[in-house]
């Protein structure tokens, strides 16, 4: 079974490009809205809380609930929903949920084609803002409801080549930026809207270089949509 054109399926987010920052959409991106409903992204940098990282201690990935949850209660797990809406002729194991094949086109971090099949890891599932980064900057006090939330919401996933998503590590702006200069823009707008959304707050260093990238396309717009801040009753401890 195939499917093209799926990524519509769960958030939306506006693209744009750095070369002029035009209007328009890409391939491998996430979801889209060309509309820019969320603003201007170099405004909600700018009012980003900035304190200093905190201590790692006590991160866990568990602390984020178990992984892939079904928490827009669509049947299917978070991961599948990001591969469906990311990928290009998506072909399905069981049904219209199971992804076990696909084609980013192109992979966004890298502006490459990469093929994607089960049981293999030439495609990840990225958080833009990884767990670890969340968790020094204000998601360690967060009840479990907002970070199984924060580590399933749409608007912080995407499919990208697995090699440059793991030589990101938990890096933030100033550590760690794509390859692919032509998606610095896109990549760091959802960043900023990830972090105001769940009031993240950001190191003096981060925000320097949000400001640096962003400047360079003021007409970037925020991405916007997404779960909401709290997971459904049922996977939640508190």
């Amino acid at each position: 079974m195939r499917l093209r054109g799926g990524r519509a399926v769960v958030a939306v987010v506006t693209v744009f490009a750095v070369a002029g920052c035009t209007d328009g959409t890409t391939g491998a991106s996430g979801p889209q809205d060309t509309a820019g409903r969320g603003g201007p992204a170099l405004a909600a940098a700018e009012s980003l809380t900035v304190k200093g990282r905190a201590l790692r201690t006590g991160y866990d990935r568990d602390r984020f609930g178990s992984p892939w949850a079904d928490t827009d209660s669509n049947d299917c797990g978070t991961r599948d929903d990001i591969l469906r809406r990311d990928l290009e002729d998506v072909r399905f194991g069981d049904g219209r949920c199971k992804v076990t094949a696909g084609t980013l086109d192109p992979d966004p971090y890298t502006g490459r084609d990469v093929t994607f099949a089960r049981g293999r890891s030439q495609v990840d599932v990225d958080h833009i803002v990884a767990l670890s980064d969340a968790w020094q900057k204000g998601a360690r006090g967060w009840d479990d409801g907002k970070r199984i939330a924060f580590a399933n919401d749409p608007l912080n996933l995407l499919a990208v080549d697995a090699g440059t998503n793991r030589s990101k590590g938990d890096g933030d702006t100033a550590s760690w930026l794509p390859p692919n200069k032509a998606y610095r823009c896109t990549y760091v707008a959802a960043q900023v809207a990830v972090k105001k959304k769940y009031g993240l707050w950001v190191t003096a260093a981060e925000k320097a270089a949000m400001k640096r990238v962003l400047s360079r396309c003021p007409e970037q717009r925020l991405p916007s949509g997404g779960n909401p801040t709290k997971a459904p009753p049922r996977f939640r401890a508190d």
